[in-house]
C-alpha cells in the first residue's frame, strides 16, 4: 500500500478496535483452557483427570510463562488485528508451533521432578488447541471489524458510493478489498463483471460477479451503482471504450486504475484511481517484458538522462529507478522541472543517489566536465526541441540544440567512456518535411557514426508522436475544449501514428539492450489513428458531444503536409528484434565520417551568422530522402 494511504490508516482510527492489553489478558485466558481441554481430551473427565491435576497446574504456570513471552519476541502483540490477513496466519502458526515447542521441553525435564510425568500426547493437543484458540481470537476481531464497518456503510447511505468493479482479476480484488477494508475512502464495492465464465455468478470476497462486461448497463442498473471502476491494468483500449461507453449513456462516472505500463515499479490501489484519459481509449494490448535483458543493461549502472524535466526524459527517470541503477543524474535546462521531477523521483524512491544537474547540453565544457564528474555507463538522450512550427520560425535554434547539442553530448560520452548511448527520436525525421525532423535526423547519423567509429553500442530508437507530452496536440485540444471550441484540424484524413507515453518509454528501455552499435531502432506504434476521432473523443471525455457543444473546424492542410506519416523511408529494408513491438532499420547512409564532419562544421557556422535560407540549403543537400521546402510558411496553431 502506499505511503499516502498508510498515513491516512494511522490518523483515521477504524471504527472497530481492540487493544493489545486486552488480547494480553484474553490470551491468558485461552492458555489456561488450552492446557486443562488437552488433559480432558487425552484422559477424559474422571478420576484419571483429577489424580493428573498436579502436573495440569505446573504445565499451565509454564504455559502462562512461556506463551506470551514467545508472542510478545514473535510480534504477536503489535500487530493490528483488525486488518489480520493471510501473512497474520503465517505468524500465528509460527509462534504457537515455537511456545508450544518450548513448553513441551520444560514440561519433558521439569515436571517428571514432582514424581509424575504428563502423558505424552497432551503437549500435541495443547499445540493444536492453543494454535485453534489464539488465531480465532485474533479473526474474531476482523470479522467483527468487518461486520461493524459494513454496518458503518449501511448506516451513511449518502456519504458511500456503490462501485461496480470491471475486472475480477488480482488488481480488481486487491481494489475491492482495499474498500471493504478503508470505510474513509466511502466507497462500497456491490459487483464485478468480468468475461471469465469460471467466475460469472460466484462470490470473490463477498462481492457477486454479476455478469459479463457486454452485460454492464444491466449489471449498474441491478445493483444501483453510483460509480464504475475499471480495474484491468492489460486492458485494451477497445475494451475501455466500451466501458466508457457504457458508463457516459446511463449517466454515471468512472475511472480507471492506470495501464501496465504506468504500474510498472508500482502497486494496485484506490489512491492511484483516475479520470479515464484519451490514452486509455488507445491502450494497446501489452507486449512481453523482458526484465532480464533490461536489467543488465540498467541495474546497477551509472545512467545520466538529458531532458529529464521533459515528458519523454521524467517517465525514463521513473521507469529507469524501477531497476535499482547505482546512480542517476537529471540534465536539464529548466531549473523548475528538474525540481519537479526530483521532487516526484524522490519521494518513491528516497534511497536512490540522484543528482539534479542544470545545464545547457550545446555548452562542450561544461557537458564534459559533468561527464568528468559523473562518468554514466548509460545515457539516455532526450533533450531536443520538438516543435515543429516553431522550429520553422526558429532553424537557429534547431540546429544549436537537436544538432550541435547531440554532438557535444555524443562527444563527451565518447571521451569519458561512457558505454551505451540511446538517442530519444521521431518518425518526423523519416523524409523529413520540416526542419525539426531533418536536424533530428542529423542527430541520428551522429550517434550512428559515433557507433561505427567507436565498436560502442549507441543507437536511436524512433517512435511517433506521444499522447500528452508538453507541446503535442492532446494539451492543445484540451485547452480549446476549456475555451468553449472551437477544435482546429487542418484536414478530416489527418491520420498519426500515437503512443502513451509509459509505453514509449518502456520499449525504449527494451530497445536499449539490444544494440550492438549504429542501429535506429524503430517502435511499431500500431495502427494510425485518426486525428478527427481523437478530437471527438477528447470532447466526449469532457462530458460534451463534437458537433453541439463543441464545433470541429478544418483549417485546411497544407502544402507538402502528409495526411499520414512513415516509421521508415520507402524501400528501406527493416528486420525483426527479439521483442515484438521493436523492428531494426536497415539503412546505408552516404552522410558519415568526414562528410557528416564538415556538414555539421558548416551547421554550427550558419546557425553562429543567423543564415536561415543557407541552412535550410544545406539540409536540404545533405539529409537522405528530406522534403524540405515543400511547407508553407508555419501556422502556430497548426502543431501535425
Amino acid at each position: 500500500m502506499d505511503a499516502g494511504l498508510g498515513w491516512a490508516r494511522r490518523r483515521m482510527k477504524h471504527p472497530f478496535q481492540i487493544r493489545n492489553r486486552f488480547l494480553i489478558l484474553a490470551d491468558l485466558v485461552l492458555i489456561v483452557t488450552a492446557v486443562v481441554a488437552s488433559f480432558a481430551l487425552r484422559l477424559d473427565i474422571g478420576p484419571a483427570f483429577v489424580s493428573y491435576l498436579p502436573q495440569a497446574g505446573y504445565m499451565i504456570a509454564i504455559a502462562l510463562v512461556v506463551k506470551p513471552t514467545v508472542f510478545y519476541l514473535l510480534g504477536m502483540y503489535r500487530r493490528y488485528w483488525v486488518y489480520a490477513s493471510v501473512r497474520e496466519i503465517q505468524v500465528i502458526a509460527v509462534a504457537t508451533a515455537t511456545a508450544s515447542v518450548f513448553v513441551a521441553l520444560f514440561v519433558i525435564l521439569l515436571v517428571p521432578l514432582t514424581g509424575r510425568s504428563v502423558p505424552r500426547l497432551v503437549p500435541g493437543i495443547d499445540w493444536l488447541l492453543t494454535l485453534f484458540l489464539i488465531g480465532g481470537l485474533r479473526f474474531s476481531v476482523r470479522l467483527l471489524a468487518e461486520l461493524t464497518q459494513r454496518n458503518g456503510h449501511e448506516a451513511r447511505p449518502g456519504g458511500t458510493r456503490r462501485v461496480v468493479v470491471v475486472g475480477a482479476g488480482d488488481a480488481g480484488t486487491l481494489m475491492v478489498r482495499e474498500m471493504q477494508r478503508n470505510p474513509q475512502l466511502h466507497l462500497r464495492p456491490v459487483a464485478f463483471v468480468d468475461d471469465d465464465s469460471e467466475k460469472l455468478k460466484k462470490d470473490i470476497y463477498g462481492v457477486r460477479v454479476a455478469g459479463r462486461l457486454d452485460q454492464l448497463p444491466a449489471v449498474v442498473e441491478r445493483s444501483h451503482a453510483d460509480e464504475v471502476i475499471i480495474a484491468i491494468p492489460t486492458a485494451s483500449g477497445p475494451t475501455v471504450r466500451r466501458v466508457t461507453e457504457a458508463c457516459r449513456q446511463r449517466g454515471i462516472p468512472f475511472r480507471t486504475m492506470p495501464g501496465i505500463y504506468e504500474l510498472l515499479g508500482g502497486k494496485v490501489s484506490v489512491s492511484r484511481l483516475r479520470e479515464v484519459e484519451i490514452s486509455d481509449l488507445l491502450r494497446r494490448e501489452p507486449a512481453a517484458i523482458d526484465d532480464e535483458a533490461v536489467g543488465r543493461t540498467l541495474a546497477g549502472k551509472r545512467i545520466l538522462v538529458t531532458g529529464a524535466g521533459g515528458s519523454i526524459g521524467l517517465e525514463l527517470c521513473r521507469q529507469i529507478t524501477r531497476w535499482r541503477p547505482a546512480e542517476l543524474a537529471l540534465l536539464g535546462h529548466g531549473e523548475n522541472s528538474i525540481f519537479e521531477a526530483l521532487l516526484e523521483l524522490e519521494d518513491n524512491y528516497g534511497d536512490l543517489p540522484m543528482h539534479p544537474v542544470i545545464a545547457d547540453i550545446r555548452d562542450e565544457p561544461r557537458i564534459q566536465t559533468i561527464f568528468e564528474r559523473f562518468r554514466p555507463d548509460v545515457v539516455f538522450h532526450a533533450a531536443a526541441h520538438k516543435h515543429v512550427p516553431l522550429m520553422e520560425i526558429n532553424v537557429e535554434e534547431a540546429v544549436s540544440n537537436n544538432v550541435l547539442g547531440t554532438q557535444t553530448v555524443v562527444n563527451a560520452a565518447l571521451a569519458h567512456g561512457t558505454e551505451r548511448l540511446v538517442l530519444i527520436s521521431t518518425d518526423k525525421a523519416v523524409q523529413p518535411f520540416n526542419v525539426m525532423g531533418a536536424t533530428k535526423r542529423i542527430a541520428e547519423l551522429i550517434v550512428r557514426d559515433a557507433a561505427r567509429r567507436s565498436g560502442r553500442p549507441y543507437a536511436s530508437v524512433r517512435f511517433g508522436n506521444v499522447l500528452g507530452s508538453r507541446g503535442s496536440i492532446v494539451p492543445l485540444f484540451k485547452r480549446q475544449i476549456a475555451q468553449g471550441g472551437p477544435v482546429t484540424i487542418t484536414h478530416p484524413d489527418m491520420k498519426r501514428y500515437f503512443m502513451t507515453i509509459p509505453e514509449a518509454v518502456h520499449l525504449v528501455l527494451q530497445a536499449a539492450g539490444m544494440g550492438e552499435g549504429g542501429e535506429v531502432f524503430v517502435l511499431r506504434m500500431g495502427e494510425q489513428v485518426s486525428v478527427l476521432d481523437l478530437a471527438e473523443d477528447l470532447i466526449r471525455l469532457s462530458g460534451l458531444q463534437p458537433g453541439r457543444d463543441i464545433e470541429i473546424v478544418f483549417t485546411g492542410a497544407r502544402a507538402g503536409e502528409k495526411l499520414s506519416e512513415s516509421l521508415w523511408d520507402e524501400g528501406m529494408s527493416y528486420d525483426p528484434t527479439d521483442h515484438p513491438d521493436i523492428m531494426r532499420v536497415e539503412d546505408d547512409i552516404p552522410l558519415q565520417g568526414e562528410s557528416l564532419a564538415a556538414t555539421i562544421d558548416e551547421l554550427e557556422r550558419l546557425a553562429r551568422e543567423g543564415d536561415v535560407a543557407a541552412i535550410v540549403g544545406l539540409l536540404g543537400e545533405r539529409v537522405p530522402g528530406n522534403l524540405l521546402g515543400q511547407s508553407p510558411p508555419p501556422d502556430m496553431k497548426a502543431v501535425l
